[in-house]
């Protein structure tokens, strides 16, 4: 006899049995396959296998991984900071995917450019293990630690930096605004799945460009085969469609030299009005092939044939295969004045003037081009810039300076978020700070870095750094003293203000809020005794202001927003203001250390 499990019957397996009766086909290895099932059923199955997709094993963790939401805050540190009541700019201390998580609220859709110099996974660079259990646990341990080594014979080489990677990049999208850029370096070792990941979380519609860097002229002497040069910036659009999503860069060099004529409005360069481009013709625009006319006395052009302009020019090459013009007719009238003709032999050449500056003073721009091999792109040139700070060379391998404000000036407007939150010894913070000094901009940084801890053998260490952070902190000071005392230097301060140089430093903890302990027993007077101690539900050492910053973090205003300190009915309060849209609203948060 069976025994009773004192359960009711198992419908499932009941109809299980039932199915195996009817449709035993359908089975295998004790399984349902529904797509088998629906083969019999006469219902056309497509075979998903044909599909391409990008894969690895954790994939759907780390995807979780960014979903979950994060229980911790950010604390303020006041003596590490410069100017933290009034200065724009932030730099973060602690493991970026938690960090990202808690600036999703406040900066969502707000940030313009983000700019990543992650672990190249060279084998020896990797310390971002994720931890699927508690995230903050998982970064209290590994704070102070080296860089771990994520070598070939792991076995999950590839997988482990994918899963690194995934969660963040998805995360970074989310505070992307939607005219937003992301710059990416990185180097052969993963470049090929950076592009991948990158076409599954930004869009393969959204890539912009794989851009070629010239970091070492000479030629790594280590490399087997072939002495590399170059590195690479992966970079994606969160939206091809905008039209701001990147800006032309100011011409320099021989681009300025191209301007070699001059009339009454400035320098100028005379630029062929026929498009070179034959697939550009009479047959794909019609509108743009027609006739030109030019008076052979002041070989001025016009559309229109009359007694003064006679001479008759088609947009034909000299063997006679037919183009067109780049302008239309009634744009030749409007803007005849930038109309000139040239003749070369028997045949009339017409050119538009193209000035070196606009109406509005600003010199004429043109699109970065892909490949950046400018000696101040180089490593040698980081380096030199980390030594005139530091005194010494404390970083092997600095990314240069005038690399990322190349992209920043590609990439953002002059009153733009910059996020880096692999920010090592902050040069993305030096390039914001140097910018804004040179086109009085008025841009801010998030800086974000894992407190790494310095190998003791190093340089920086010998010079006093315990890690990266120590790094890029005294970087910025550094940095923004000196161009303080560049302004006293050139006399400058009064002409215009002095950009803003300070950072409020945060640094990434544990909730503020004690946690309630029920392991005890109710003997006597404990439980009203354990509810008073719980008065105060603070964590021990934490702070109104701490309290401050975790409810801003939840309420979702920018951790730059103007804090007042005010007293109602004997009781502090704070008066959190955040300007937006034109108007500035307030948020009061009373009783910050006894939150209830």
């Amino acid at each position: 006899m069976d025994k009773l499990d004192g359960l009711t019957p198992d419908l499932v397996a009941t109809r299980i049995d039932e199915l195996k009766t009817v449709f035993p086909e359908v089975f295998k290895e004790g399984k349902v396959d529904f797509n088998a099932f629906q083969s019999l059923l006469g219902e056309s199955i497509e075979d998903s296998n044909k599909n391409y997709s990008f894969t690895w094993f954790g994939k759907t963790d780390a995807e979780k991984l960014a979903q979950k939401r994060s229980t911790g805050t950010l604390r303020p540190s006041m003596k590490e900071s410069v100017n933290f009541d009034t200065t724009q700019n932030l730099y973060i201390e602690g493991d970026n995917l938690e960090v990202l998580k808690l600036l999703s609220g406040s900066y969502m859709d707000r940030v313009k450019m983000i700019y990543i110099d992650p672990p190249y996974n060279t084998g020896h660079d990797f310390i971002y293990n994720d931890n699927f259990a508690d995230s903050i646990e998982n970064y209290k341990k590994i704070i102070g630690e080296a860089s771990k080594s994520n070598p070939e014979t792991a076995g999950r080489y590839h997988t482990n930096w994918l899963n690194m990677m995934y969660p963040r990049l998805k995360l970074a999208r989310v505070l992307l605004k939607e005219e937003g850029v992301i710059f990416i370096s990185i180097d052969d070792n993963e470049v090929h799945n950076l592009r991948k990941v990158c076409d599954e979380v930004f869009g393969e519609e959204n890539f912009i460009a794989q851009i070629v860097v010239q970091i070492n002229p000479r030629g790594r002497h280590l490399d087997r085969y072939v002495a590399k040069t170059h590195e690479y910036v992966v970079v994606y659009c969160k939206s091809y469609e905008s039209a701001n999503a990147m800006i032309g860069v100011p011409k320099e060099g021989k681009m300025i030299d191209e301007y070699n004529c001059e009339d009454e409005l400035g320098k100028y360069r005379p630029l062929g009005l026929r498009n070179r481009n034959q697939s550009f013709n009479p047959t794909t625009r019609p509108t743009l092939y027609y006739p030109l006319y030019v008076n052979s006395k002041n070989h001025k052009v016009s559309s229109n044939k009359d007694d003064s302009y006679t001479d008759e020019v088609w947009p034909d090459t000299p063997d006679g295969i037919k183009t067109c013009w780049t302008w239309a007719s009634k744009k030749v009238d409007n803007e005849n004045d930038l109309i000139i003709a040239e003749k070369t032999g028997d045949e009339w050449r017409i050119f538009r003037k193209d000035y070196l500056l606009g109406d509005d003073g600003k010199a004429a721009t043109t699109l970065i081009k892909s490949l950046w091999t400018e000696n101040e792109m180089n490593n040698d040139h980081g380096r030199k810039v980390i030594k005139e700070l530091f005194g010494t060379s404390i970083m092997d391998f600095p990314k240069s300076v005038d690399l990322i404000k190349r992209a920043i000036t590609a990439g953002t407007k002059k009153d733009s978020i910059i996020l880096d939150f692999f920010s090592g010894s902050a040069t993305t913070a030096h390039a914001v700070l140097q910018l804004n000094e040179e086109d009085n901009g008025n841009r801010q940084f998030i800086m974000v870095q894992l407190p790494e801890a310095c190998d003791e053998n190093s340089e920086e260490y010998k010079v006093g750094y315990k890690n990266i952070c120590e790094i890029g902190k005294e970087r910025i000071r550094r940095a923004g003293m000196r161009i303080k005392e560049e302004y006293k230097q050139q006399k400058i301060s009064g002409e215009r203000a002095i950009p803003d140089l300070g950072f409020k430093v945060f640094k990434l903890d544990t909730s503020n809020l004690r946690k309630w302990d029920n392991s005890f027993t109710c003997e006597g007077d404990s439980i009203k005794s354990r509810v008073l101690d719980y008065y105060d539900n603070l964590m021990p050492g934490r702070t109104q202001l701490d309290m401050v910053y975790e409810i801003m973090i939840k309420c979702r205003r920018p951790l730059t927003s103007p804090i007042k300190e005010i007293e109602v009915n004997g009781v502090t309060a704070h008066i959190v203001s955040h300007s937006g849209g034109g108007e500035c609203h307030h948020t009061r948060i009373l009783s910050a250390c006894r939150i209830t």
